[in-house]
């Protein structure tokens, strides 16, 4: 029996944003576009789903005159994240 995928982490960017997140305290807006190679429009788009779902906080501020956008992943998110590459496991077998 196979664990179920969580879908919402099964998508590549989203799954790439978290990934980063697990490694660190927090990353800002230009920093996730940088490593996924993503479009600002489908980051924002992608950071907004895994903010509503809870696994990440979204902060928007300053850095002197410019806006910054620092996300953090949540405690909900690192146990979404550890039960995703679990069911993951299942499926290889390890």
């Amino acid at each position: 029996m196979f664990d179920k995928l969580d879908p919402l982490l099964h998508s590549e960017l989203r799954l790439a944003v978290m990934s980063i997140l697990m490694g660190a305290e927090e990353a800002d807006f230009v920093y996730l576009r940088q490593q996924t190679g993503s479009t600002a429009g489908n980051l924002s788009v992608q950071l907004d789903k895994l903010s509503e779902a809870g696994y990440i906080t979204v902060e928007k501020g300053f850095q002197g005159k410019k806006p910054r956008t620092t996300c953090r992943i949540t405690d909900s998110g690192r146990t979404a994240f550890g039960n995703y590459v679990d069911a993951l496991r299942s499926y290889i077998g390890k």
